[in-house]
C-alpha cells in the first residue's frame, strides 16, 4: 500500500493510458463512482495501517489508485478530495530520516531510460523485499528507536516490539555515534522462490504481527530484517556496504550488486525471481550510489532510486459482461467477460465464478471491479470483488429449474448450450472418440441446420456435409467416414457417450436388461440410493429411450 508519486514515470504512464479511455458517465454518476472508489481505497489503507490486514494485493491497490487518478482527470469537476494516504496511521514518532518510498517503472525500456539518464554509472540493484518498512535509530551503538514508515515523516513507535525481535540488533559493533538504518521487516521464508511460491501473504503476516501490542516468541522468531539503506552512511556505496557488513548486516549488504547495463539488471532480477531468497520479494530496486544528504530527503519518491516490480500476481479488471454457460449435466456456470488484463505472460479476458450460488452471493454485475490471479501460474481465478459499480446493471440469469441431467436433448431455444455440450461429450474422449470432431464441428453442423437431435449426424451423407460453409468435399468425405465408423463402437462406449451414469457402463448387459432394472434393481446390485434414482431416471426418460430406439434401428451393438 505505497503512495504512488505523480511524478514517477510509471504513474504518469498508467494515468495517461487510462485517461485516454474515460467512462461515458453523466456528472452525477461520475461523482458517485469516484466517491465509492475513494472510500474503498481509504478502507484498504485503514485495514493495512491500523488493523494489520491486506484486503488486496499491492498490485491491485496500486492499480485502483491509478484508476482513481485517471478518473479524476476525466471528471475534474466531480472529483472528491485527494486521498490522505496515511493520515489515519496513528504514528506520532518522528522518523529521524524521511522514508521516501519508490517510483515504479513499468518495463525494461523505462529501466534502460532511467539508467541512461545517469550515464549507466554508479548504479546498484537489490531485491525489493516484500515486507513492512522500518527505520532504526542507534545512538552510541544502542537501539534507541524503531518506527514504522507512517506518512514518511511520522510513524508508529515500534521500539518496544523491536526488543522482542532477535533479527533487530540491540547493539551495533563498530558503529558510529549515531546510525540511522532503513529496511524491511520480512517474514522469514527459507528457500522461498518467488516465481513458484508468490507472495504467500508474507507482508500481511508481518503487518498483522506488528499491529499487536505484544509479540510472542514464536511470531517474533519468524520476523527477519533486510537493511536496504544507511541514509547517513558514507557517500560511496562500496563504503556503505562495507560499513553495514561490519555492523553485522553482511547478508543485507551481499544482496546489493553493481550494474552498468540493462542486461546486468535483468540477470539479478531473474536470479532473485527464480532462485531461493530467505524472504518474499516483489521486484528489484535500482539505486544511484551517490545521492543527496539524508537531511534533505522528503516523504515522496526520489529520482535517485526506483523500483521495477515483478509481473503482477493479481490484477484489477473491470467486468464488461456476465454470461452463463450451461454444461451437459445442466450445471450453470457464470463467466465474467473482463476488460483484458496482463498476468505474467497471460492475457486474461474471462474468468469463471464457479457456481450460480457463488455468483449470487457476490452479486457481480457489469461495471464492477474484480481481482483476478493465476491458479497454478496458468488458470485465471477470481480472487475477490474489489468494489462494485454504484449503479447495478441488470443481468439475464438462466432459470436453474429448467436445466438438469435429462434436459435439452434437442436444439430448442434456450437449449443451445447444453445440447452442444452433450454432442461435445458424445464425440470426445469420454464417449466415442470421434477423430477430428470438436465442439466447433458440432457448432458448424448446428449452424448449418443439419443437427436438431443428438444422433442426426449418423444419417448425414457427404453431400450434405459439404454444404457446411468452409467445408470442402475432402473434409466432408473424411467426416462421413468418421461418423460411419462410430456405428461399430462397443455398447459401453455408446452408454458413456449418451451420458449414462457410470455404474451402468460396466454392467455388461444390453439395453433391454439395463432398462428393466428400475430403482429397486439397482439398489439390489449394491448401488447407493442417490445413484440408483439417477440410473432409473436415465433409462426411463422418454428422450433417452427414443435415442436407444434410433441406435437399435441403426444396428448398433447392445441396443
Amino acid at each position: 500500500m505505497r503512495t504512488v508519486c505523480l511524478l514517477s514515470i510509471w504513474f504518469a504512464w498508467a494515468v495517461a493510458a487510462q485517461a485516454a479511455d474515460c467512462p461515458d458517465w453523466p456528472p452525477a454518476r461520475a461523482r458517485q463512482e469516484l466517491a465509492a472508489l475513494r472510500a474503498r481505497l481509504d478502507g484498504w489503507n485503514h485495514a493495512y495501517r491500523i488493523e494489520g490486514r491486506s484486503p488486496v494485493s499491492d498490485a491491485v491497490y496500486d492499480q485502483a489508485e491509478q484508476r482513481l487518478a485517471a478518473w479524476r482527470q476525466c471528471f475534474p469537476a466531480q472529483a472528491p478530495a485527494p486521498l490522505a494516504h496515511l493520515a489515519d496511521a496513528g504514528g506520532r514518532v518522528r522518523n529521524p530520516v524521511a522514508q521516501t518510498g519508490l517510483a515504479k517503472l513499468p518495463d525494461a525500456a523505462a529501466v534502460a531510460a532511467w539508467m541512461q539518464a545517469r550515464g549507466n554509472r554508479d548504479l546498484w540493484v537489490q531485491p525489493k523485499a516484500d515486507g513492512v518498512a522500518v527505520t532504526l535509530l542507534y545512538v552510541d551503538g544502542r537501539l534507541r528507536q524503531a518506527s514504522s514508515r507512517g506518512d514518511g515523516l511520522h510513524g508508529s513507535n515500534w521500539t518496544a516490539l523491536a526488543q522482542a525481535i532477535d533479527a533487530i540488533p540491540k547493539r551495533l559493533p563498530q558503529a558510529p555515534a549515531r546510525v540511522v538504518l532503513q529496511g524491511e521487516l520480512v517474514w522469514r521464508l527459507p528457500g522461498h522462490v518467488q516465481a513458484a511460491d508468490g507472495g504467500v501473504n508474507a507482508r500481511a503476516a508481518v503487518a498483522g504481527a506488528l499491529a499487536r501490542n505484544t509479540l510472542d516468541a514464536a511470531t517474533a522468531a519468524r520476523i527477519g530484517l533486510f537493511v536496504w539503506d544507511w541514509p547517513s552512511g558514507p557517500p560511496a556505496m562500496p563504503a556503505r556496504l562495507a560499513g553495514l557488513a561490519a555492523m553485522g548486516f553482511a547478508d543485507s549488504a551481499a544482496l546489493v550488486q553493481p550494474v552498468a547495463s540493462l542486461d546486468a539488471v535483468k540477470h539479478w532480477r531473474e536470479q532473485w525471481y527464480r532462485h531461493a531468497l530467505p524472504f518474499a520479494a516483489d521486484g528489484t530496486v535500482l539505486r544511484q550510489g551517490h545521492r543527496p544528504p539524508a537531511d534533505t530527503w522528503q516523504a515522496s519518491p526520489p529520482d535517485w532510486a526506483v523500483a521495477w516490480k515483478y509481473p503482477a500476481a493479481s490484477a484489477l479488471a473491470e467486468v464488461r459482461a456476465v454470461n452463463f454457460t450451461i454444461g451437459r449435466s445442466g450445471r450453470i456456470t457464470p463467466m465474467l467477460e473482463l476488460a483484458p488484463v496482463q498476468l505474467d505472460d497471460h492475457r486474461v479476458q474471462r474468468v469463471s465464478v464457479g457456481s450460480l450460488k457463488h455468483w449470487r452471493e457476490l452479486d457481480i454485475r457489469p461495471g464492477d471491479q474484480v481481482e483476478v490471479a493465476l491458479a497454478g501460474l496458468t488458470i485465471p481465478r477470481l480472487q475477490s470483488v474489489a468494489w462494485r459499480a454504484t449503479q447495478r446493471a441488470a443481468v439475464d440469469v438462466p432459470n436453474p429449474a429448467r436445466y438438469g441431467p435429462l434436459s435439452c436433448w434437442q436444439s430448442a431455444p434456450g437449449c443451445e448450450q447444453q445440447f452442444l455440450a452433450r454432442l461435445t461429450w458424445l464425440g470426445g474422449r469420454q464417449g466415442l472418440r470421434l477423430a477430428g470432431v470438436s465442439a466447433g464441428t458440432w457448432q458448424a453442423l448446428a449452424d448449418a441446420g443439419l443437427l436438431h437431435g443428438p444422433l442426426d449426424w449418423m444419417a448425414l451423407a457427404p453431400e450434405q456435409l459439404a454444404t457446411v460453409p468452409g467445408w470442402d468435399a475432402n473434409r466432408a468425405a473424411a467426416l462421413a467416414r468418421v461418423f460411419a465408423d462410430a456405428h461399430g463402437r462397443p455398447f459401453g462406449d455408446w452408454l458413456r457417450a449418451l451420458g449414462a451414469p457410470g455404474d451402468a457402463v460396466g454392467a455388461g448387459e444390453d439395453w433391454a436388461a439395463l432398462t428393466a432394472q428400475g430403482e429397486g434393481g439397482w439398489r439390489r446390485r449394491g448401488v447407493g440410493a442417490t445413484r440408483a434414482r439417477q440410473l432409473a431416471a436415465f433409462f426411463a426418460n422418454p428422450e433417452v429411450r427414443s435415442l436407444a430406439a434410433q441406435l437399435r434401428l441403426a444396428g448398433v451393438q447392445g441396443f
